[in-house]
This record gives structure tokens, C-alpha cells and sequence, in this order.
């Protein structure tokens, strides 16, 4: 029996990249897991194709954590199929960068709506999910709330707010038996990585040059931490931000 046998889990943002590692992840642990996919959907459908052909416990659920309606949904879709809730997982993000001088008022609200509001609304609908044994909530944040890259004022500012909102509700849903923690994960090659264009580019290797462990993540450097989180292994430890990053600060 894995650590997690018998556990329902929600990964938001689980068609690629860390998303996809998670949900894998924790699947292979025993847990049943709705893999949440805003606009792929052929890539959510790969992931839970892939955690099924390995005996696990898997479903595709459309819907953005920006739109209150949508959220609302996938987890009514999680109760029907699984009756209970025990893991989310805040994973959906909007990951981009832009100087000051370019920032918009329609681009401030989208990653905004997505890091931040998406967070809350999906951790607000999670908790009525959540039976007496309590849960687990585990953020994504980003190391850049360390490093504090040029360029980044508005993704990094979601990113601290993660930071803020996790020790917030970590205090504030204690007392029902949830734990609240974040992943700040530094550069990790994903899909959304390399279609940004930072694989190969300056500013990677400026920051591996910083990184101890020489090296930028892999999806799989995250997956464990996750799993760590979402079990008992965990069970003493709410309100932690991790910074999963190699050592860069």
C-alpha cells in the first residue's frame, strides 16, 4: 500500500509540466486523483491515461480556477466520482514576465486572477470537501519571491501573495485539521519554460551559475516533495514555504 491508499486528490493545472508530475506522483502513492486541465485537454487526458495503464485511479476535469462557475464544478465532478476530498493541490499558474513599462491592466488582472483568486476559490471549495480526518493544501509559489528577478514585478508579486495566503490559511484552517503549505520551486524545464524561450538563454544559465546544485530543476525534482506533503509523513508540518530550487537564493 502506497502513503497515500484510499486518498482523493485534486491537482489543478495537471495537463504538463509539474502539474502532470504531481498528479503521476501521487497516484503512484494510491491516491485517486482528478487531473484539472483548463485548455488541454488532449494532455490531460495522456496524463490520466498514463496513470491508469500503471493501476491507478485517475479522471480529466475541465475548468478554469480563474472562473468561479468552473471551479464550482470540478469539484462537484470530484464528489461524484470519489465522495470525498483529502489533497489539493494549487497548481494552475500564469507564468510570465514583462518590464514595467509593458505591464497592462488586462495582463495584471489575468495572472492575478489565475495565481492568486484561483488559488482561493479552489482552496474555498476544497475545504467543504474535506472530511473530519481534516486534508492537505499544498500551494505552488516560486523561488522568485527569493531571488526576485528584474521584469517579473507582477508574477512575482502573485507569487508573495501565495507566499502570505499559505501562512494565513495555514492559521486559519488549523483548527479543522488542514494543513497549509507551498512548493516555491525555482527554474524547472517544462513546457511553459521552454515556450517562455529561458531554455538555452542567458538568463538560465545566469541562474544556474547562482544555483549550488548547478543545475535548473526537473519536473520530477518537485513530484516527491508533493507526495511528502500530501502524507502523514507531513502531519506536524502547515504554514512551511519549501524552496525547492537547488540552493539558489
Amino acid at each position: 500500500m502506497g502513503k497515500l491508499a484510499n486518498k482523493v486528490a485534486v491537482v489543478t493545472g495537471a495537463s504538463k509540466g509539474i502539474g502532470a508530475g504531481i498528479a503521476k506522483g501521487l497516484a503512484a502513492e494510491g491516491a485517486a486523483v482528478v487531473v484539472n486541465y483548463a485548455s488541454s485537454k488532449e494532455g490531460a487526458e495522456k496524463v490520466v491515461a498514463e496513470i491508469v495503464k500503471n493501476g491507478g485511479k485517475a479522471i480529466a476535469v475541465q475548468g478554469s480556477v480563474a472562473k468561479a462557475d468552473d471551479v464550482k464544478r470540478i469539484f462537484a465532478e470530484t464528489k461524484k466520482a470519489y465522495g470525498r476530498l483529502d489533497v489539493l493541490v494549487n497548481n494552475a499558474g500564469v507564468y510570465e514576465f514583462s518590464p514595467l513599462d509593458a505591464i497592462t491592466e488586462e495582463q495584471f488582472h489575468r495572472i492575478f486572477n489565475t495565481n492568486v483568486l484561483g488559488l482561493l476559490q479552489a482552496t474555498q471549495e476544497a475545504e467543504k470537501l474535506f472530511g473530519e480526518e481534516g486534508g492537505s493544501v499544498i500551494n505552488i509559489g516560486s523561488a522568485v519571491t527569493e531571488i526576485h528577478p528584474q521584469a517579473s514585478a507582477v508574477y512575482t508579486g502573485t507569487k508573495g501573495a501565495v507566499d502570505a495566503i499559505t501562512r494565513v490559511l495555514a492559521k486559519e484552517l488549523g483548527p479543522k485539521k488542514i494543513r497549509v503549505n507551498a512548493i516555491n520551486p525555482g527554474m524547472v524545464e517544462t513546457e511553459g519554460v521552454h515556450a517562455a524561450g529561458f531554455i538555452g538563454s542567458d538568463f538560465q544559465k545566469n541562474l544556474e551559475g547562482q544555483t549550488p546544485l548547478g543545475r535548473i530543476g526537473q519536473p520530477d525534482d518537485i513530484t516527491p516533495i508533493a507526495v511528502f506533503l500530501a502524507s502523514q509523513d507531513s502531519g506536524w508540518l502547515t504554514g512551511e514555504l519549501l524552496v525547492a530550487s537547488g540552493g539558489l537564493r
